[in-house]
């Protein structure tokens, strides 16, 4: 997320969990690469997983185990494409607060 303040939320938490920022005007910074990155393989492998959900919800024979795998895993998915979502958000208004208005 680049926040009025000028920082982005980064993909990955810290070590108890708390989001982790990156302060930088460097849009290709090695940081900031690796973060796109990161949220482009966050991206796909969600896109996988409701691929993956369609056909197991079509299959109609999934044990408990296999549904509660699945729950799972779309939570963490989730939690993932929420952040990419409001670090790109945010990223968008820190581009229109920078912008010119005409």
């Amino acid at each position: 997320m680049t926040a009025p303040n000028g920082l982005r939320l980064l993909p990955w938490t810290g070590p108890d969990g708390k989001p982790c920022y990156l302060s930088t005007d460097d849009r290709g910074g090695y940081v900031s690469r690796l973060a796109d990155n990161i949220e482009a393989v966050q991206l796909g492998t969600a896109a996988e997983l409701l691929k993956e959900t369609s056909e197991t919800l079509d299959a109609q024979d999934a044990t408990f185990d296999e549904m509660r795998c699945l729950v799972t895993e779309l939570t963490g998915a989730l939690r993932d494409i929420l952040r990419v979502a409001t670090s790109r958000g945010h990223l968008l208004a820190a581009s229109e607060l920078r912008e010119p208005a005409y």
